[in-house]
């Protein structure tokens, strides 16, 4: 299961649920996103050319991060760009989010090991504005 969460025609999220399964390729972001995001279900025997990827300028104006749900259960709350609370949803073992825009929040249910994907270089403080709810 693919889960896109949207406000106002914004899309905040896309959680591809650890039970997802497709045959082939799948990409669940637009091409412009600055992160993107897909699936891959090949069977045995398939082969992806060996490549390397060519130096391209690229220009990023927004941080846009990837967790994949380890072990655990997260709770992940959504916010508007005023840092008003949208809605929650939670993330389990096996899971990935994509965090695309808006605000979020995280508590973690129960011990939770997360892995963090997101463009760099990374400049600490100077990419957020923490907020208390």
């Amino acid at each position: 299961m693919v889960e896109r969460i949207e406000h106002e025609g914004i899309l905040l999220a896309i959680i591809i649920r650890a039970s997802y399964k497709q045959e082939g390729i799948n990409f669940f972001t637009p091409n412009d996103f600055s992160q993107q995001l897909g699936y891959m279900n090949r069977k045995k025997g398939y082969v992806i050319e060996p490549h390397v990827h060519k130096l391209v300028e690229r220009k990023v104006v927004l941080t846009q991060e990837v967790l994949y749900i380890k072990s655990g259960s997260v709770l992940v709350n959504f916010y508007d760009d005023t840092q008003a609370f949208l809605e929650h949803r939670t993330v389990t073992t096996g899971d990935v989010i994509l965090l695309a825009n808006g605000g979020h929040g995280f508590e973690m249910l129960e011990d939770s090991e997360m892995i963090e994907i997101k463009q760099g270089p990374y400049v600490g403080e100077e990419d957020k504005i923490r907020f208390r709810t």
